[in-house]
C-alpha cells in the first residue's frame, strides 16, 4: 500500500493501481526511447505488472503500532512480504521471461544489503532465476543486450517513480515534496545528457517534467481511498478501509 498522511486521514493507493499507471506512462513513452523495439511490449508489461505481488496484501491493510499508522510499502515487514514478491515474480515470468527478468532485477535491488536469513535466501533464489533467464534469453556474454537490459530496468524504475510522485505528493504543493523526489529522479538517461529528470506541479493536478519522454500530454486516473483517522480509531484499519469508497483523481503529465 502507498500511503500519504494527511491531517485527518490517510491517502491510500494500492500498489497494483499505481503499477497500472506506471504502465500507462510506459505505453505513452516515445518509441525511440525503448531502443530495442523487439522488447518494447515486454518492457511495458514488466512496468505494468511489477507490483503483482502486492495485490493480495493490499486487500487487507495492517496497522503499525510502532508508527501509529497503517503499514506502507516502505515499512511493511520484509520477511512477511518476500513470499508475495516471489508469487508476483513467478506470475510475471509466466507472462514473459524478459519481463520476469526485469522485475526480478528490480526487486533484488531493494534487498541486496539485507541480512535476515529469509531475505538472503530470497535474494539468492532471485540471483539463480536471473542467471537462468539471462542464459535462456542469450544475454550472457552479449554486451549490447546487457546494456539494453540495464537501460530497460532504468526505464521501469523511472515509470515507477513518476507514478509514485502523484501518490506521495499533494496536488499543486511544491513546498512539501516527498524526500524521494527532492533531487530529481535517480535514473539517468542518455537522451537527457545524463541530467536527472525533475518533476513538479505546474498547476493543480498537472505534473510538469524538466524533460519528458512522453509522446504528448498524458492524463491518468488514480484510484484512491481517503481513509479518515477517526473511522480507523472507531472501527480499526481494515473495516475503515473497506467502508471508504474509492475516489478517482485525474492527473495530467506534460
Amino acid at each position: 500500500m502507498i500511503i500519504m498522511e494527511r491531517e485527518q486521514s490517510y491517502f491510500m493507493v494500492t500498489q497494483n493501481d499505481h503499477a497500472k499507471i506506471a504502465g500507462e506512462i510506459a505505453r505513452n513513452c516515445k518509441d525511440d526511447y525503448f531502443f530495442d523495439h523487439t522488447r518494447t511490449q515486454e518492457v511495458q508489461l514488466a512496468i505494468q505488472e511489477h507490483d503483482r505481488g502486492w495485490i493480495e496484501l493490499d486487500t487487507s491493510p495492517v496497522w503499525n503500532d510502532k508508527t501509529e499508522m497503517p503499514y506502507s510499502f516502505i515499512d511493511y515487514p520484509i520477511v512477511l512480504k518476500i513470499s508475495f514478491y516471489k508469487k508476483g515474480l513467478n506470475e510475471v515470468e509466466k507472462m514473459s521471461k524478459y519481463a520476469g527478468l526485469l522485475c526480478s532485477l528490480h526487486y533484488s535491488s531493494f534487498i541486496q544489503d539485507a541480512t535476515e536469513p529469509a531475505v538472503r535466501e530470497f535474494w539468492n533464489e532471485e540471483k539463480q532465476r536471473q542467471e537462468q533467464l539471462l542464459k535462456g534469453l542469450q544475454i550472457v556474454g552479449n554486451e549490447n543486450k546487457n546494456e539494453t537490459l540495464m537501460y530497460h530496468l532504468d526505464l521501469l524504475k523511472f515509470c515507477d517513480y513518476l507514478s509514485l510522485f502523484i501518490c506521495l505528493n499533494e496536488p499543486g504543493d511544491n513546498k512539501r515534496i516527498h524526500p524521494f523526489f527532492r533531487n530529481g529522479f535517480p535514473q539517468l538517461f542518455p537522451f537527457v545528457t545524463d541530467n536527472p529528470i525533475d518533476a513538479h506541479w505546474k498547476i493543480q493536478e498537472t505534473v510538469s517534467l524538466s524533460f519528458s519522454p512522453l509522446k504528448g500530454e498524458l492524463e491518468v486516473k488514480l484510484p484512491y481511498r481517503d481513509v479518515r483517522k477517526d473511522q480507523i480509531e472507531e472501527h480499526g484499519i481494515l473495516q475503515a478501509y473497506k467502508d471508504t469508497p474509492v475516489t478517482i483523481r485525474k492527473i495530467a503529465f506534460n
